[in-house]
């Protein structure tokens, strides 16, 4: 996450912005973060500094809550797998870590940017009620749950990027977004030591005509209308491979039935 950058951008769209961070100036702003500075408080610092800056709106909160909720989920999933012993293969160790530490940020992230309007950390049941009994004990089951997690997310982001357009904190869909590119590298990394283990055969990078498990976190990926135009047979293209250009999103009670079973 490039910090000066986005705030630049901001500034394109809003040309007070360096006042409205405690009033300093663009140098003030850059020599605020030092090259001692150290990089993963960067983005706290700064969703501190906006929360401070911009007024939230109620509807924005739920969303970012939302998305807290969903963030709070994957920290917990991934800090118990990688702590798990035996569970996750050591040659998918250095994965799996990597994404657990993003998700860390990302809850970080959010909790500063929300500050006292911040929901606090559910209880999780990561078996999902019993269907995924031997999660940390079976890393085929730990991977697809990953998987299924991962997609969900992305979705997810997606589908509430409408109502962060339409809030007054324009600054706040930048960062849901940041969040939510993190979010498919990791979907699709995933899908790939899925589909490298043959856990799940095919699972590559893309999704194919809604195909996956649990069916429900893909439901509505094989539409082939985009921006109202019918798009089968364009080109010569299959509906699989047209399918697979576009990615869809979950609205939130959609993601809520998804993910419920896993909170406790």
């Amino acid at each position: 996450m490039n910090i000066f950058n986005i705030l630049s951008e901001i500034e394109k769209v809003d040309g007070e912005v360096f006042e409205r961070l405690d009033h300093i100036s663009r140098r003030g702003m850059f020599s605020s973060f030092s090259r001692k500075t150290a990089a993963a408080a960067v983005p706290v610092m700064v969703a501190g500094m906006l929360n401070k800056a911009y007024a939230t709106t109620s509807g924005a909160i739920d969303v970012l809550n939302f998305a807290l909720a969903l963030e709070y989920l994957e920290n917990e999933f991934y800090k118990k797998g990688v702590s798990t012993v035996n569970l996750i293969p050591p040659t998918d160790t250095a994965v799996f870590a990597q994404i657990s530490k993003h998700e860390t940020q990302h809850v970080n992230f959010l909790l500063s940017a929300l500050g006292t309007k911040a929901i606090a950390k559910p209880n999780f049941d990561f078996t999902a009620k019993g269907a995924f009994a031997d999660v940390f004990s079976n890393y085929k089951t730990f991977a697809i749950v990953s998987h299924a997690l991962e997609d969900t997310g992305v979705r997810a982001y997606k589908g509430q990027a409408g109502n962060l357009m339409a809030a007054e904190d324009k600054p706040l869909l930048q960062y849901a977004l940041q969040i939510h590119s993190i979010e498919a590298r990791h979907a699709a990394i995933v899908r790939r030591l899925l589909d490298a283990r043959g856990f799940v055969p095919g699972a590559k990078a893309w999704i194919t005509l809604a195909q996956g498990n649990p069916a429900a976190v893909y439901a509505g990926d094989d539409n082939l209308t985009q921006g109202g135009v019918n798009l089968k047979g364009l080109a010569g293209k299959s509906d699989a491979a047209i399918s697979e250009a576009f990615d869809e999103p979950l609205t939130k009670e959609a993601v809520l039935a998804i993910a419920g079973p896993f909170f406790a």
